[in-house]
């Protein structure tokens, strides 16, 4: 159980960085390239590109074999089976 909560602990900080990162991301994205900013032809020529496709394609996909890594090793470390001392047996009936 600490295992799992010190987990989600780590996997909180990262999601955070990354929602604030993306906020701003969309912020200033919103601020400067408006209808009548003088900006605004400047976002035409970033929409297509292979560099960028690639980036926000592959950037996503570390971060998410970062996450999974200690997730599957946390889950194949619960899936341990432990001898117990006492085994206790119960019955029931209705």
């Amino acid at each position: 159980m600490e295992g799992i909560i010190n987990l989600h602990h780590d996997l909180m900080f990262f999601i955070t960085f990354i929602f604030f990162f993306v906020f701003v991301v969309m912020a200033r994205t919103l601020t400067f390239f408006k209808e009548n900013s003088t900006y605004s032809g400047v976002g035409k020529s970033v929409v297509h590109g292979t560099t960028i496709e690639i980036i926000w394609t592959v950037i996503p996909s570390v971060i998410l074999i970062i996450v999974a890594l200690p997730s599957f090793a946390l889950l194949y470390s619960i899936d341990e089976i432990i001898d117990p001392s006492l085994t206790i047996k119960v019955v029931g009936h209705q």
